[in-house]
Formats: structure tokens, sequence, C-alpha cells
């Protein structure tokens, strides 16, 4: 997936060749704003145009811009990967849990 950012805020991006036109959505928010450019500037300038436009929206309105999220996360894996995590869960003197955690929070930190 193609993304943009700006002000911390994510922009999905997409090209329809139907229409001949660049279009993306804000992810992560509570609501669905859209934005479209026929060229990459304008496509740039209209995402932050609706960022800017949404966080005035939400002040306004007394809403809070992000999605939130409950912080409960499940993920399947394969035994043999599972088996693996909890060895190295064993290894490091944590739970499972304290483990994925960590390491996702590692993952995380270095892409921001």
């Amino acid at each position: 997936m193609n993304t943009m950012t700006y002000k911390g805020y994510l922009g999905s991006v997409a090209y329809s060749d139907k229409d001949k036109v660049f279009f993306g959505k804000i992810e992560g928010i509570n609501g669905l704003v859209n934005f479209e450019g026929e060229s990459v500037k304008e496509l740039q300038a209209a995402f932050h145009e609706a960022v800017d436009d949404y966080l005035a929206y939400c002040k306004d309105e007394g809403i809070e811009p992000e999605k939130s999220y409950t912080g409960l996360l499940s993920v399947r894996l394969s035994p043999k990967v599972h088996r693996q995590i909890a060895m190295l869960a064993k290894q490091a003197g944590i739970s499972i849990n304290g483990f994925i955690k960590k390491t996702l929070e590692e993952k995380a930190q270095k892409a921001m």
C-alpha cells in the first residue's frame, strides 16, 4: 500500500486508471475522509487540506480525531512459530504476551 504522512496522520493512496486520478483516505481516524488529485502534487495538497479540515472540524465539534483502540490484539500463528516464541520468551525470562508486547513496541518505535 502506498501512503503519505502529514501532521502524524497517514493517508492511504491508490490510482484509478479508469478515472485517471489518484485518490486516498485518512487512516486511523473517527470518520471517513477522502481526498484526490490528478497529479502527485495535487494529491499531496488535497491530503494536507483534508487533514487540516478534519482537525478543524474535530476541534469545533469537540470530537477526538484519532480512532480509539482497545489495546487487545489476537494473533493466529502456526504451532511452529508459537513454539519458537514460547522458547524465546522463556529465554528472556518473560511471558509469551510480554515477549510479543516488547517486540511489537520496539518495532513500532523504530517505525515512527
